[in-house]
């Protein structure tokens, strides 16, 4: 297997939404695809343990029938279903990604996790450092998830330097999920009397005009892996506020305009008033830099999750 465009991946990943893959794992298949990798979807629909088993036989033909050289899943419950597929199928190398998300499994859940990646899954990739401990996945891959940088500048020049409002504090996600910690920020921005733009489940493209038009974004996550939007907003060289959680205080290094926080509401002020202030005077960050330098662009990403791909299907 020495030339990528032979290369075909197969991507499990929950359809529960809309009947397609979320953002993230939709952004990383056309990465590949942009080098030269064939990628295909098996999308699971059902939810809780009971409704993911029940595609174990759907999922083992589709397998049998389209022999992909790899199987990549995405989400713990998803390669779980793949692992078990694979029992009934041709004998396909199996690379797992595992999310944020999947650092908070229950005590029990994360005891099997952790029996199916030592025995069954050829490599396991986390987001962040803080991720493979916190999953005790001791011989998992850190590899964060990449941003496309050239979305980011088609929509730039779309946009024309044109931005919509002032003093505008972007919350790109649903406040009734638990993580996403919705309560601070909502306390935060209460204490200095500003608004608070909340924007989710909207179409990537809406999603980086909103981080491209706002003078903060604003991150109050109790737990993550390496959180896109940090991402994005740092690509999009927009100042950031975020608790101190995942792979953020990595990402963010020592580039002025990023602010870490703790969870204490006049904090979260504090930073965001400063925040404020650094746009209001500078106008941009140089996060777009600081991505290319850890080589959190997707292309780069890809290309190292393309290695992986050909070292498990050569020593299979």
């Amino acid at each position: 297997m020495s030339k990528t465009k032979h290369l075909r991946v197969l991507f499990v990943a929950s359809g529960n939404k809309d009947g397609k893959p979320g953002a993230v794992v939709h952004n990383q298949a056309l990465s590949l695809q942009t080098e030269g990798v064939s990628v295909s979807f098996f999308l699971i629909k059902g939810s809780g343990l009971i409704g993911y088993l029940k595609n174990i036989i759907p999922l083992s033909k589709y397998i049998k029938f389209h022999k992909p050289h790899i199987v990549h899943a995405h989400y713990s419950l998803s390669a779980i279903t793949a692992t078990l597929a694979l029992f009934i199928s041709p004998k396909t190398p199996l690379m797992v990604s595992l999310m944020g998300s999947d650092t908070q499994l229950r005590k029990g859940f994360g005891l099997v996790v952790r029996f199916f990646h030592r025995h069954f899954w050829q490599c396991s990739i986390v987001k962040s450092e803080e991720m493979r401990v916190n999953s005790k996945l001791n011989s998992a891959k850190v590899i964060p998830n990449g941003v496309d940088l050239k979305e980011i500048e088609s929509i730039e020049r779309t946009l024309n330097g044109v931005r919509k409002e002032r003093k505008r504090i972007l919350f790109a996600a649903d406040p009734s999920r638990e993580s996403k910690n919705y309560d601070l920020a909502e306390n935060a921005v209460r204490i200095i009397e500003k608004d608070l733009r909340v924007v989710f489940n909207k179409p990537h493209k809406v999603i980086l005009e909103e981080i491209l038009n706002a003078d903060v974004v604003l991150l109050t996550s109790k737990w993550e892996g390496s959180p896109n939007i940090v991402k994005e907003a740092m690509a999009c060289n927009r100042p950031v506020v975020a608790t101190n959680v995942g792979d953020i205080e990595w990402l963010f290094g020592n580039e002025p305009g990023h602010f870490l926080t703790t969870f204490d509401p006049q904090d979260v002020a504090e930073k965001i008033e400063l925040a404020l202030d650094f746009s209001r005077k500078n106008e941009k960050t140089n996060g777009r830099k600081r991505i290319i330098e850890l080589g959190l662009d997707s292309e780069t990403v890809a290309r190292r999750i393309i290695t992986i791909y050909k070292e498990i299907i050569e020593n299979k």
